[in-house]
């Protein structure tokens, strides 16, 4: 059994009517202090607006605010320049080690003031929001760049035609721009989402207290103006409890990072020898250390593994959350962690994708190599449809002519124009004119197809999500 520690847990503070020891174990499982140290910039901040309202309110002299955002920028610059000294044990968590340090500066008097009226609740919760605020705000530009990529190669790409495929299995021509953009739009929507998520981020908890709400009319409008929050969280005992703009994040990431590992996969496989549609950069492939031919797309694999990373911090962090009673308790400690490996994982995962898709090497040879005549069996079921044919009809006569061609073990498009008569009288000699893998393409013009005009509709619409349109 773990030994008792001789640091009595007064020194903590909220230790006063505690009179014996902590398990030293029990320390380190309570601290946050190693990881919600990236908070030091927001709960200086948030701080500092606190002591300006304080003194706003009497609470605080001119001389003492003075005094307290001397010493809270000082210890800001040491967090900067990494020469904060972290005491273990002492500093349980990031609040603690600035008010701690505080004292040390301006002398405890003074730094002993600060806390009047607020509850470390309320502080992570509006250190979490800053934080995040400006970190969703990063991962906005990065989403973007990506999108800016997709628009441009769709639009400098567009001629080079490509199989699509549905069940895996060859279906119908397309562009390889609109396999680009069927991304695209789904990445934009996730921009879409992105901005709706930061603006419930984006409201104050601060002066909320534990649970109950401030004891001395302080003005929390005037703080949330300060730190650039766009409203407040109305009720107390909701804005300390409230981890649903955690939560909110990870499901939008989550979200983003589905996205991702399925256009990871597509890429996988266009990249096999037996695909060979595109070749991925040195910089964003590696080798085997036992055959030297290998070149493995190992970029686009760790987007495709680090989405189920993404989804399990979800996951988890609901699953922590669903069964915890109202306002404060410290299960929500663990929304810090995942939190921050998430926004890691994610803003680094779309900077990859935005590298992989910079510098791949499309091979349009290939593509076209691909591409095979019974591919066009739709076209040609809409050539008899133009000449009146139901649709159900022209199926059945289209799927006599691929089975005619697979008899015959040639391709369709070498079926001669006797053969197709043969099938049906109604096929005239310009249905040699349905072989066309290009003309296939452009007779998809409707909204949303894969025809240039469609494609270059989508590249407008794309950059017109992207402005916030």
């Amino acid at each position: 059994m773990a030994a008792k520690s001789s640091a009595p847990g007064e020194n903590m503070l909220w230790g006063g009517r505690f009179t014996g020891g902590l398990d030293p174990l029990m320390v380190s499982y309570n601290e946050s202090i190693y990881y919600d140290r990236a908070f030091y910039a927001q709960d200086i901040a948030g701080s500092i607006a606190w002591a300006r309202a304080n003194k706003n309110r009497g609470i605080l002299t001119e001389h003492e605010f003075s005094e307290i955002e001397r010493g809270l920028n000082a210890v800001k610059e040491e967090w900067a320049s990494n020469k904060f000294d972290i005491k273990p044990g002492v500093d349980e968590d990031i609040h603690t080690a600035n008010e701690r340090r505080l004292g040390e500066i301006i002398g405890k008097d003074i730094a002993g003031k600060l806390h009047t009226g607020r509850s470390r609740n309320e502080q992570i919760a509006t250190d979490m929001r800053l934080w995040l605020r400006e970190q969703l705000k990063t991962i906005e530009g990065y989403l973007s760049d990506l999108l800016k990529v997709i628009a441009a190669r769709a639009e400098s790409e567009i001629e080079h035609v490509m199989p699509g495929y549905t069940h895996l299995q060859r279906a119908q021509p397309i562009r390889w721009s609109h396999w680009m953009l069927s991304y695209g739009m789904a990445f934009a929507t996730d921009l879409q989402r992105l901005r709706e998520v930061v603006k419930r981020v984006n409201r104050s908890p601060l002066g909320c207290g534990a649970l109950a709400g401030n004891p001395f009319n302080i003005d929390r409008d005037a703080m949330a103006k300060e730190l650039g929050f766009e409203t407040l969280i109305y009720n107390s005992m909701a804005g300390v409890a409230d981890r649903d703009f955690v939560v909110e994040t990870m499901q939008w990431g989550s979200m983003l990072m589905l996205h991702m590992s399925r256009w990871a996969e597509d890429l996988i496989i266009y990249s096999s020898g037996e695909f060979n549609f595109v070749k991925l950069s040195d910089a964003y492939s590696t080798g085997s250390s036992l055959m030297p031919q290998k070149k493995n797309p190992d970029s686009l694999e760790l987007l495709r593994g680090k989405s189920g990373r993404a989804y399990g911090q979800m996951a988890g962090l609901m699953m922590t959350i669903k069964g915890i009673p109202s306002t404060y308790n410290k299960d929500l400690q663990e929304s810090v962690e995942p939190l921050l490996d998430h926004v890691k994982t994610v803003g680094d995962s779309i900077q990859i994708a935005t590298g992989v898709l910079s510098t791949l090497a499309i091979q349009p040879e290939s593509m076209l190599a691909s591409l095979t005549p019974d591919m066009l069996a739709t076209d040609l079921a809409d050539y008899l449809v133009r000449k009146g044919v139901p649709f159900r009809e022209t199926h059945h006569i289209s799927g006599r002519c691929v089975a005619l061609a697979e008899k015959e073990k040639t391709p369709m498009d070498k079926l001669s124009y006797e053969q197709l008569h043969e099938i049906d009288s109604r096929f005239d000699k310009d249905v040699v004119e349905m072989f066309d893998y290009q003309r296939s393409v452009e007779m998809r013009s409707a909204s949303g197809g894969t025809s240039k005009s469609s494609v270059m509709e989508q590249i407008k619409v794309l950059k017109q999500m992207l402005e916030g349109n």
